[in-house]
């Protein structure tokens, strides 16, 4: 039988470019908290079925970014409402006002993660993951070294996806969507800098090689310069692109 549905791959995609756009018009403000979203009014604006609206709205309803009332229509709730652990959350809030903000937050939950996490690393890692730590480390060096920014950006994310992993500890290595999310984010908005420092190089050396020798406490050291660099240099970067003064941040 004839049908005017688009294919489901279309559908899939349709409903993929609605939750990016509302999630990125609440997170970014356009829509404030106690807007009223109509499914009629959302069909016509994008040109898209009920179906794809309805679908939408639940998943930004999972997330805390909506809530529909009966009679009322969906209700754009406030930020302290939001998961905001969900990776698409801080994508979102990476690309619109809230940026920095969302950076310090997650930054500042970074900082007191990670070294605990390198610290039960150097306890718990097999032999194998961590002499893989050690490759990776020399790899994330030579990347850094010769302005390879993408694979950087690619060997970074795995570093400190395989730190979480290695704590043995399951609520930390589930952080690593979020951590890649501000990784990522710091690299496609410039607030990273151009070349890593070499500090920066050896201290995920230093991390690594800890983590192989057993000591705990060196491992949660050289992550905790890590995190007091990555801050630093935050601070910097708010302060020359955004007017933020340090010592505010």
């Amino acid at each position: 039988m004839p049908t005017d549905a688009p294919p489901a791959d279309d559908q899939s995609g349709l409903h993929g470019r609605l939750v990016e756009s509302l999630g990125l018009s609440i997170c970014g403000g356009e829509l404030a908290p106690g807007t009223i979203l109509f499914i009629d009014d959302l069909m016509a604006r994008h040109a898209v079925s009920r179906s794809v609206v309805r679908e939408a709205l639940r998943v930004l309803s999972s997330m805390g970014l909506v809530t529909s009332r009966r009679r009322v229509g969906t209700l754009v709730l406030d930020r302290s409402a939001w998961n905001v652990y969900d990776p698409l959350v801080i994508r979102w809030r990476l690309a619109t006002g809230g940026r920095l903000t969302q950076l310090r937050s997650i930054t500042e939950l970074r900082t007191a993660v990670e070294p605990q996490a390198a610290r039960l690393a150097a306890e718990r890692a097999r032999p194998l993951e961590a002499s893989e730590l050690v490759t990776l480390a020399g790899q994330l060096w030579a990347a850094g070294q010769d302005g390879r920014m993408d694979d950087f950006l690619r060997l970074d994310i795995e570093f400190h996806t395989r730190v979480l992993a290695a704590s043995g500890n399951e609520m930390f290595e589930h952080l690593h969507k979020q951590v890649a999310e501000v990784l990522a984010g710091r690299h496609a908005y410039g607030l990273m800098p151009h070349h890593p420092h070499v500090d920066a190089l050896q201290l995920h050396s230093d991390v690594a090689a800890s983590i192989q020798r057993g000591d705990g406490d060196r491992a949660h050291e050289a992550m905790v310069a890590i995190m007091d660099r990555t801050m630093g240099e935050t601070r910097q970067l708010w302060e020359e692109q955004e007017g933020v003064p340090a010592a505010g941040v």
